[in-house]
């Protein structure tokens, strides 16, 4: 178990990053790569990972220092995760690049304790080796084979939890935000504790907490393990396996009309929305977008829960198998799943 301390400065200056970070996705997505985790949720990315990997030599030759680096569970150096800054894939490798020696040295020496640890590592970030940076371009090659064209799913489901955890701060505060992280996070005043794989504790002393959803994050929430560095929890949010697209022979609309079926589409685009939102996403009024959402729920195809102050409408995993059918896939979708942890 992870414990969190939290002095009243800390409740203060609890943050939420509000896209997901191009690293902590990369390597939350190589552990996904090596398992057979998460069949549902990462089933079809892994099977699309490993054929552009058979095509692609560039890409298959940039995983494997990867590989060496990150396992699919226990320590991870921290400096492949520099601090989260919203500023993009560029930015973040520049800032492996410019990772000091000796916070290389004293990471790596770590992972060595824990697993061999390939030749080559010995000289990151020696002066006069291009060790490093060639890590860097590996890490870049790697997201933009297997990471960037997910990238807009991947930024959806990250916003749609910022939203959800939004509206929970608004509504009820601090207190309801970090209650709201369960099941696998229970706020015990002063301590969050975290399910994890090993007993520790991270005072927070003032600094703050980041808190970073993650797409590729799956069943268990994980932070930096160094505790000198700037205090992040990364954690895993609802999602689901594949991008629903409006289908292009017409025939849901036939079966369900061309307002109800837009209705449908854009619930499902979001693992949640409220009926204003699907009202603006279609362009009708809402008290017509109040009705269609309610036919969709009498026919089985949507699903509505009250969250505060605010009623969020989701497709059904019929109403997504229907959506696959008609977007011509060859196959139905499978259920929307949701997990927390990695």
């Amino acid at each position: 178990m992870l414990r969190i301390h939290f002095t009243s400065h800390d409740l203060q200056n609890i943050r939420i990053a509000r896209q997901p970070d191009p690293l902590w996705e990369l390597i939350c997505s190589v552990c996904r790569l090596e398992t057979g985790q998460g069949p549902l949720d990462f089933g079809q990315w892994r099977r699309a990972a490993f054929d552009r990997l058979s095509r692609d030599s560039v890409a298959g030759r940039a995983l494997r220092p990867l590989r060496g680096l990150i396992p699919a569970s226990g320590y991870i150096p921290d400096f492949l995760t520099p601090p989260v800054t919203g500023g993009g894939l560029q930015e973040c490798l520049d800032q492996v690049r410019r990772t000091p020696r000796t916070q290389l040295v004293h990471e790596m020496s770590r992972l060595a304790e824990a697993r061999p640890v390939p030749n080559w590592t010995t000289t990151l970030g020696r002066p006069g080796s291009d060790t490093l940076k060639s890590l860097a371009n590996a890490l870049g090659i790697y997201f933009r084979a297997l990471l960037e064209p997910y990238w807009p799913h991947i930024r959806t489901a990250v916003g749609n939890d910022v939203g959800l955890r939004s509206r929970t701060l608004l509504d009820g505060g601090t207190q309801a935000l970090l209650e709201g992280l369960g099941p696998l996070a229970r706020w015990n005043a002063p301590v969050l504790e975290v399910d994890y794989p090993t007993e520790r504790d991270l005072h927070l002393e003032g600094r703050g907490l980041l808190l970073v959803p993650s797409y590729f994050c799956w069943r268990r929430p994980t932070a930096l393990a160094d505790p000198g560095l700037d205090p992040v929890l990364v954690y895993p949010v609802a999602k689901t396996p594949l991008t629903v697209v409006s289908g292009s022979d017409g025939g849901l609309e036939r079966l369900l009309g061309r307002t109800r079926a837009a209705v449908l589409t854009a619930v499902a685009d979001q693992s949640a929305r409220t009926t204003s939102e699907v009202a603006r996403a279609v362009g009708i009024a809402l008290p017509s977008a109040s009705y269609q959402i309610g036919v969709l729920r009498d026919g089985g195809l949507v699903a509505s829960h009250r969250d505060g102050k605010y009623v969020l409408h989701a497709a059904t995993a019929l109403g997504i198998r229907l959506l696959g059918a008609d977007a011509g896939r060859g196959e139905l979708l499978p259920p929307r799943a949701g997990s927390l942890g990695r």
